[in-house]
């Protein structure tokens, strides 16, 4: 048995405690994926990262992605709790102000700005309309009509996305998912544009529901890898103009901000970090 440093980071949240949290497994060159796997499942979030030297001299560390069920080559909140352990830690950046991410999707820049930390958005997989069969597919999940959605796409960006777009803030905060397990649905989000009438100037209501393998439906506190690829689509079907801020978590009691700016010709994905727990994990 092998012993870790860990971290759990709260990201994305206004104030502590309310964002969504990560767990992070330092030092984890040695274990195996199963053991990973097995981590991952036990702590029962959304995900768990585990930090491992990097293949490329042009990236700071490694990164391996899980969920409850499976390796994932890309995730937001992940991302930015695992950039803050890794400082939180010592660990120096090669560049000041930028530490590179390593991991399933490529090299990651994550920009540092004391608590605040921001990714630029990763290229998607899949974009596009969305099949008449998958949208029905997502709706009847949701259960919602084809008609109250305003547009549809794909907005995958490694975890598998579709993105909805519905009418107004109201229409998001009425959707009551089915809950049951949905065997081969893919991860879906909804949002509404709320024209920066929201709390603190916020432009955009989100929320994201993600299927476990074998697993009820969830719903994701806050979620870095969708609110990117919805920027994306956003911003390029000239819905919205980066800067805004998207508000998500708030059906779940929490009070998630994800902040979109522009810089460089990329989409910046950032927000509040806050290490919560320090400690040793046994494996």
């Amino acid at each position: 048995m092998s012993t870790h440093e860990f971290r759990q980071v709260d990201v994305f949240g206004t104030d502590p405690y309310t964002g969504n949290p990560v767990a992070v497994v330092l030092d984890a060159e040695g274990l195996s994926s199963e053991q990973m796997a097995r981590i991952s499942a036990w702590t029962n979030l959304s995900e768990c990262t585990f930090v491992l030297p990097p293949t490329t001299r042009d990236a700071d560390y490694r990164v391996r992605i899980f969920s409850l069920t499976n390796e994932l080559p890309f995730a937001g909140h992940p991302t930015l709790g695992t950039a803050r352990a890794w400082l939180d830690a010592g660990g120096v950046p090669r560049d000041e102000g930028v530490v590179i991410q390593e991991c399933g999707a490529g090299l990651v820049p994550v920009r540092v700005d004391g608590d605040q930390l921001a990714f630029a958005a990763p290229s998607r997989i899949r974009s596009g309309a969305v099949s008449p069969d998958d949208l029905d597919a997502a709706c009847r999940v949701l259960r919602i009509t084809p008609a109250e959605v305003l547009d549809a796409a794909w907005a995958d960006n490694g975890p598998g996305w579709i993105a909805l777009l519905l009418k107004d803030v109201d229409a998001v905060m009425a959707v009551e998912p089915d809950g049951a397990h949905q065997p081969g649905l893919c991860m879906v989000g909804i949002a509404a544009i709320d024209e920066g009438d929201g709390p603190d100037g916020s432009a955009v209501e989100v929320r994201t529901f993600f299927n476990d393998t074998d697993g009820p439906l969830r719903e994701d506190p806050i979620t870095g890898s969708f609110n990117a690829s919805l920027a994306q689509w956003l911003t390029e079907s000239g819905r919205i103009a980066a800067p805004y801020v998207a508000r998500q978590g708030t059906m779940l009691d929490r009070a998630g901000r994800v902040s979109v700016d522009e810089a460089g010709g990329d989409l910046w994905i950032g927000g509040r970090t806050h290490v919560a727990i320090t400690g040793t994990i046994d494996a």
